[in-house]
């Protein structure tokens, strides 16, 4: 009868243990799931930085990249080691997508850059449209296989502004033509590197 009773016991207790576990394992797995989840977005934010959190990631001695895309062409422009200056370095000729990222890619190796600032062709009420969902959905497909941070910057007025400077020094219409995107690529990548150098002196 002693031995009937504890056999009982030994079995609810069991059946209670496999409970706990179970309700353990359940814990542990959404534990799990939400440290994952975190991860991913920690990835995102990585991959998409904005302007401050760049900042505080850039490695002095490693170069940015500054990237306008059109539809047609992609101008591209490079900073100094130390963030200060961009200068325009070429207009690539857009084609296919792997080709184009395959001469960014060399650009960034020859270039040490460590850092990407792509133009957002906002709308001048800062709303988007077609043209700044293709910007995204092209920084979305360099991303992985750069393995870069890219940073969105506000191109509004861009070329108007280059082309204004282009026209005050009395460049010709083909001249105009031929360094206008590359231009904008410093311009937008200059802005960037001019806020970030504000955020600097202001965090001492």
């Amino acid at each position: 009868m002693q031995n009937c009773a504890s056999l009982l016991v030994l079995t609810l207790l069991a059946k209670r243990c496999n409970k706990v576990c179970s309700f353990v394992g359940l814990l542990l797995r959404k534990r799990t799931m939400a440290k994952n989840s975190n991860k991913s977005y920690a990835g995102n934010r990585l991959s998409f930085p904005d302007i401050e959190e760049l900042s505080r990631g850039l490695v002095t001695g490693r170069r940015l990249l500054g990237l306008d895309p059109g539809t047609k062409t992609l101008g591209i422009a490079i900073s100094d080691s130390l963030h200060n200056i961009a200068t325009p370095l070429e207009t690539l000729q857009r084609g296919k997508f792997a080709d184009d990222a395959a001469r960014i890619a060399t650009i960034i190796k020859e270039h040490d850059i460590c850092a990407i600032v792509m133009g957002l062709p906002l709308n001048m009420d800062g709303s988007t449209g077609p043209r700044v969902q293709s910007v995204r959905a092209f920084a979305r497909n360099l991303a992985p296989l750069l393995k870069l941070p890219i940073c969105f910057w506000d191109e509004r007025l861009s070329t108007v502004a280059v082309e204004r400077t282009l026209l005050e020094a009395d460049a010709s219409r083909k001249k105009r033509s031929e360094v206008i995107d590359k231009m904008a690529a410093g311009y937008i990548l200059q802005g960037a590197l001019d806020r970030i150098s504000q955020i600097r002196a202001q965090n001492g």
